[in-house]
C-alpha cells in the first residue's frame, strides 16, 4: 500500500508545473511576485530559446529573473520592463512576438497558407470534369435486366 501511495505521490508531483525560480529569487510582496511571473513567463531564455525566463534553468534566464524583479522593486511598470529587454536583446525575447512591420511576415503567414490551399482545392476541384457513365450496348443491357430479374425472384 505504501508503494502504490508513493507512486501516486511522485506521479502528482510531475503534474505540477517545473518553475525554475529560485527561493532566493522569490519576492515577498506577492502582487510584485506576481507581476514578475507574468513579466517572466512572455520572455524566452535567450539560451533555451523555446522556453520562457520563468522556466529555464540557463544561468541568463536567472539574470534576466533577477533584473524583472529588481526593476519592479525599483517601481518600475510591467510595460516599462518589456521594453528595457526589448531595446537591450530585441524583438527575439518576446515569446509572443508584436505585430509590426517586421513581424508582419510571421503573422500573416497561416492566413497566406490557408488561403492558398483552399484556392488550390477549389481551382483543382473546378478543373476536374464529372465522370459519365458510358452508355451501355444491347448485349449488356440485356444481361443486366436478367441479372436485375434473378435478384427480383430470389
Amino acid at each position: 500500500m505504501s508503494r502504490l501511495l508513493g507512486l501516486c505521490l511522485v506521479l502528482w508531483l510531475g503534474l505540477v508545473p517545473a518553475y525554475a525560480v529560485e527561493p532566493d529569487e522569490i519576492l515577498k510582496d506577492g502582487q510584485l511576485e506576481t507581476r514578475a511571473r507574468a513579466i517572466s513567463s512572455e520572455l524566452r531564455c535567450l539560451v533555451c530559446q523555446n522556453q520562457s525566463i520563468d522556466d529555464s534553468h540557463a544561468p541568463l534566464a536567472r539574470d534576466l529573473r533577477v533584473l524583472v524583479r529588481q526593476r519592479l522593486v525599483d517601481g518600475e511598470s510591467d510595460e516599462t520592463i518589456r521594453a528595457y529587454l526589448v531595446d537591450r536583446y530585441g524583438d527575439f525575447i518576446l515569446l509572443k512576438p508584436r505585430f509590426s512591420a517586421d513581424t508582419l511576415l510571421l503573422w500573416l503567414s497561416p492566413f497566406m497558407v490557408l488561403a492558398i490551399g483552399g484556392w488550390a482545392v477549389f481551382s483543382r476541384s473546378r478543373r476536374q470534369t464529372p465522370l459519365h457513365a458510358a452508355a451501355l450496348d444491347r448485349t449488356e443491357r440485356d444481361r443486366l435486366e436478367a441479372m436485375l430479374k434473378d435478384n427480383d425472384a430470389s
